[in-house]
């Protein structure tokens, strides 16, 4: 509306001269010459306005149908911006009913009641007359008053200051409804409010649904644990500040002290680092098997209380595969639960539930969240499996910002699209590395040569779009490989949809002494290449020239 509008009647009516020309509406109103201001002809009193100091210039308006039930119906909601003397005005347009105008008016002003203080007066004919609080809010803004009017404004007691104006305008009594929205809102607090204290008692008593504290639970944290949940076919899932995160709290709630776990030769860095350098101090004993070295795990079994095994599959570097199923089976019989990091797999290509396990983890920083964005992580599995892992999470409080929790739900929609692309990059790459004369050794599980591909086979419906190769030569020749690449970019990580490449020797173990890299299997002319979604054309085109290169 122009901002002309703004004026209407009643202020029209004090200026002298002023007046416009009132038209019937499609509500069937009787039509008039031209008039003052009154209903029907008749002079109707001015606003009280020309007496506070204002010069309010005349116009012309006309006031659309329906709009003073529309005002009433939608101000609070659709008209922040109409300021109360545009809401006053439309109310002389109701001629069948002024009364209704000056309810639509009160609503209105009610939206600005922290601004707002005198009530509306109603004139004897039913317009209304603008109250002084008016003035009041209008020295809050800069604009100048007579000398009276700012002293009057000034001494007035009943209105809330500045500060507490600041802190709760707004805010105490109007919070917004999301339930329409279509994507579930970022929910930025810290902790969450009762309306008194029998709502809190029947939330401790679990009577009533809500929040209580940022630690223990966020609106956009659970949406992205309930989409999780759904992925991998869990009751249940905790989001935690990182993978590591999720893997620390897991092994620390569910492992006593003096207890033991199996583990598998092949694992990312820092969980090995955690395993067997701080879990020791608690008295937990460790026994680590090859990742398909069943015999092994049965012997760790019966000459250990094993209180969990806990293995990536695939795993990292080299993508070994558990046959989840079997391992299950086994550990159970011995009263062990099973926790498999899915990071590589995601949901999408394997369900690590349904074949056995007792608890999926994921790395939400990877394929979950998808675009190297955000650090997070994930533990899915049953109520009664999490419970003391959530108990621990609460206590150490390793929590997701609700500003991460929602990229990882962006990114959690395009999940599937994503994966099945990098599936089929890295499946063909994988052959055309596997075949190129300067690669000694691809380890891909979709390759007939890798050692696991029937496990692999039974239990995924995709590969992954990780590749781990050797190439035929050294550690410099594979370090000019790596330089010669012009899409990927060279950094850790993995699952996001620009490709990365890195060689582990020197981006995860140079700390480390060549014997220790060899004892532990990692070799300096091994490379890790992440498949992004770029085309897959272009990506192989600059792996073969820089293969070619070489």
């Amino acid at each position: 509306m122009a901002a002309a509008l703004c004026i209407g009647q009643a202020a029209a009516a004090a200026m002298p001269g002023a007046g416009y020309e009132h038209r019937a509406d499609a509500a069937g109103g009787a039509a008039s010459g031209k008039c003052g201001c009154g209903l029907g002809g008749e002079k109707a009193p001015a606003v009280n306005v020309a007496s506070k100091g204002f010069f309010w210039p005349p116009s012309i308006t006309r006031f659309p149908p329906n709009f003073v039930r529309q005002s009433s119906i939608k101000a609070r909601r659709n008209c922040s911006n109409i300021g109360v003397a545009q809401v006053v005005a439309a109310s002389a347009t109701d001629r069948n009913n002024p009364a209704a105008g000056v309810a639509a008016a009160a609503l209105s002003t009610s939206t600005h009641a922290e601004i707002v203080d005198g009530p509306l007066e109603l004139a004897g004919n039913g317009s209304a007359v603008v109250p002084t609080g008016v003035n009041d809010s209008l020295v809050d803004s800069g604009i100048s008053l007579p000398c009276d009017e700012a002293a009057h404004a000034e001494k007035k007691s009943d209105r809330k200051k500045s500060s507490t104006l600041a802190v709760h305008g707004g805010e105490r009594t109007r919070r917004p409804k999301v339930q329409d929205t279509l994507t579930i809102p970022i929910c930025q607090t810290s902790t969450y409010t009762f309306k008194d204290t029998a709502e809190l008692i029947a939330f401790q008593e679990g009577t009533f649904t809500s929040f209580e504290y940022g630690r223990y639970g966020n609106p956009t944290t659970n949406a992205v644990e309930e989409k999780i949940s759904a992925l991998e076919g869990a009751e249940t899932t905790l989001l935690s500040a990182s993978g590591m995160c999720a893997a620390t709290t897991m092994l620390l709630a569910l492992v006593p002290q003096g207890g033991h776990i199996v583990t598998t030769t092949d694992c990312y860095r820092r969980t090995r680092q955690f395993i067997q350098t701080v879990l020791p101090k608690m008295g937990i004993t460790t026994t680590v098997v090859d990742p398909a070295d069943i015999p092994a795990l049965q012997l760790a079994l019966e000459q250990n209380n094993v209180s969990i095994f806990f293995s990536e599959s695939p795993t990292n570097p080299y993508l070994r595969c558990i046959d989840i199923e079997l391992v299950s089976k086994l550990c159970h019989e011995h009263g062990a639960l099973v926790c498999i990091d899915g990071t590589f797999a995601t949901p999408v290509n394997q369900q690590a539930l349904a074949l056995g396990a007792d608890l999926v983890l994921h790395s939400a920083t990877k394929y979950l969240a998808g675009h190297n964005d955000v650090l997070a992580g994930s533990l899915s599995g049953s109520k009664q499996c999490l419970s003391a892992v959530r108990a621990l999470h609460n206590i150490l409080g390793g929590v997701v910002d609700p500003n991460a929790a929602y990229l990882i739900l962006r990114g959690l929609k395009t999940l599937d699209l994503r994966v099945r692309q990098q599936n089929r990059t890295a499946s063909l790459l994988a052959s055309k590395l596997e075949a190129h004369p300067k690669v000694a050794r691809v380890h891909y599980p979709g390759l007939e040569s890798h050692p696991e591909h029937h496990i692999a086979k039974r239990q995924m419906s995709g590969f992954g779009g990780v590749i781990s190769f050797e190439i035929e030569g050294d550690l410099e020749t594979t370090s000019r490989f790596i330089d010669g690449l012009r899409i990927p970019y060279i950094a850790p990580s993995l699952g996001g949809v620009e490709s990365l490449v890195e060689q582990p020797t020197i981006i995860s173990y140079w700390d480390q002494s060549p014997a220790e890299r060899a004892r532990l299997g990692i070799k300096d002319n091994l490379v890790r290449f992440s498949c992004g979604i770029e085309d897959y054309q272009d990506i192989l085109n600059d792996v073969m020239q820089s293969l070619d290169a070489l």
